[in-house]
């Protein structure tokens, strides 16, 4: 891709919660989606549009999420916002203060939290590309921007992670990755080493990968899986970022084969990508400890539409990595889409994946939620869940055809908290849906049959069912379910999106964030 995914365009849209209707509760076997952008009376906000939802959990009280996302005051408008919501209960009700900055075109949100409770919001200025990381010391409540605007560096679908072992040099530091070819002025890479009140100087990675996630071994090693944009995957190394008094290199690259091409521009999400590319890392102290995971959304060799979503794994290190396996079990269809694949790896060693998937859809577009988990470090999994009703994902577009880039998943020892945007309410004023972001908490209980069926058996390559679609019904006054049991050391992971940079492009062409 030589194009920027976010793109800056129109101004502030003058209209904004004048009108509401009931939240959306959406249930589907056993698993319940709570709509996260609601107004102060906690109903759902008609006109206006979300999307790209980033998740962070308290890793000593799961009962506090944030979710950060891109905001769309009205759907009239591409103009975007930092749009932040918060939970203290577990996900069963939800507040939606506003935003980061009021009237400041922002875009590409990631969210993540340290071993202590602290959440940490990355957001992309569009204007400049540049980026700032904003600090919530009360569960997502309030933000403070931890430097001045843009002072990150960082550039278009910027993505960073912290490290939370406490024994580890570079306990707390942050890293921070992004598209260098559309940067805030140059290089890929930097870190901070003072919980984003300042960032070092931006380097290179090896091959200017873009598109992807980061994230810290227990040894501190960072590591960095992202790629160019279309079949080349890499997982790339620095076993010294975690050290202050150096400049962090890179001492491995590691070609990872994931079967297929990254897709820009499909029919499922014409505006944006099918999905970017996630990498999570075993800190689980078992016997997959150290595993290092990779997954992306592609269009497989063998075919010309659709897509799917590919994992692989490595047990040395990085060093070398798994054939690629397809997560997604039902036959082979290219008329199908997989997308928005993303994965996280629980404090057990449990890896758990999220997806959305038209499988059940006649149209091949109209797309569900599915998860599914593996307790053996991906040799095997179990078989895939629908968690969630249908939507149509070409409803509510906000002057972009794309219902963001990513959706993201943080896992704890018994489950996973997801955020992610679909279409369930219905706007009578424009007789479409809307786009919103919901809530979802998935467990490996709610599978049909929680024994992992085997997949295709992983090589070690050298080089460095489904459930008819449910309508959601609207729920007037909804009844909060109790508040769930705080979960153990949950582990945040995920997103995606870009735009052109003001100078120095020239004629270059990105996509749009």
């Amino acid at each position: 891709m030589t194009e920027p995914l976010e793109k800056p365009a129109m101004p502030p849209a003058s209209i904004y919660r004048l009108e509401s209707s009931p939240r959306m509760i959406s249930r589907f076997g056993l698993f319940t989606s709570f709509q996260v952008n609601v107004d102060a009376g906690g109903n759902n906000i008609l006109g206006d549009a979300a999307n790209e939802p980033s998740i962070s959990v308290d890793p000593t009280d799961g009962n506090k999420i944030a979710v950060g996302w891109r905001q769309f005051d009205s759907v009239q408008s591409d103009f975007r916002q930092s749009g932040y919501g918060y939970t203290t209960d577990g996900g069963t009700t939800w507040t939606f203060p506003g935003v980061l900055q009021d009237n400041v075109f922002r875009s590409d949100p990631v969210t993540n939290s340290d071993d202590t409770g602290n959440f940490f919001y990355l957001s992309l200025l569009v204007n400049t590309f540049c980026g700032d990381i904003w600090r919530s010391a009360n569960g997502g409540q309030t933000w403070t921007e931890q430097s001045s605007d843009g002072a990150a560096h960082s550039g278009d679908k910027e993505w960073f992670t912290i490290d939370r072992t406490p024994t580890s040099m570079g306990h707390g530091f942050q890293y921070q990755s992004w598209t260098e070819f559309a940067a805030c002025d140059f290089g890929g890479f930097n870190r901070s080493t003072d919980g984003g009140i300042t960032w070092q100087t931006p380097v290179s990675i090896p091959n200017s990968p873009q598109w992807g996630t980061l994230d810290v071994a227990l040894n501190g090693d960072l590591f960095i899986g992202a790629g160019d944009s279309g079949s080349g995957f890499w997982c790339v190394r620095s076993s010294n970022a975690k050290d202050p008094n150096v400049t962090p290199s890179f001492d491995q690259v590691t070609t990872v084969n994931l079967g297929g091409s990254l897709l820009f521009g499909a029919a499922i999400n014409p505006g944006g990508l099918a999905g970017q590319i996630f990498l999570a890392v075993d800190r689980s102290g078992t016997a997959t400890n150290n595993n290092i995971y990779m997954m992306a959304t592609v269009q497989q060799f063998s075919a010309s539409n659709g897509s799917d979503v590919m994992f692989s794994r490595s047990t040395d290190g990085g060093l070398t990595f798994s054939a690629p396996q397809r997560i997604t079990d039902d036959p082979v269809n290219q008329n199908k889409w997989h997308w928005f694949g993303t994965l996280a790896v629980a404090p057990n060693g449990r890896i758990d994946s999220v997806w959305h998937d038209t499988r059940n859809a006649p149209n091949n577009t109209d797309s569900q939620l599915f998860y599914s988990w593996s307790t053996d470090g991906g040799v095997t999994w179990a078989p895939n869940v629908a968690v969630s009703s249908s939507f149509n994902p070409h409803e509510g577009w906000p002057v972009q055809q794309k219902i963001g880039d990513y959706i993201t998943i943080v896992s704890d020892n018994t489950g996973g908290d997801v955020a992610y945007s679909a279409t369930f309410n219905f706007n009578p004023n424009t007789g479409q849906h809307e786009q919103d972001v919901y809530y979802v908490r998935v467990f490996p209980s709610g599978g049909p049959t929680p024994t992992p069926t085997p997949t295709v058996t992983p090589t070690a390559t050298p080089t460095p069912t489904a459930t008819p679609t449910v309508t959601p019904t609207m729920t007037p006054t909804p009844t909060p379910r109790p508040t769930p049991t705080p979960r153990t050391l949950p582990t945040p992971r995920g997103r995606p999106t870009p735009p052109p940079r003001p100078s120095s492009l020239g004629s270059v062409t990105l996509p749009a964030n």
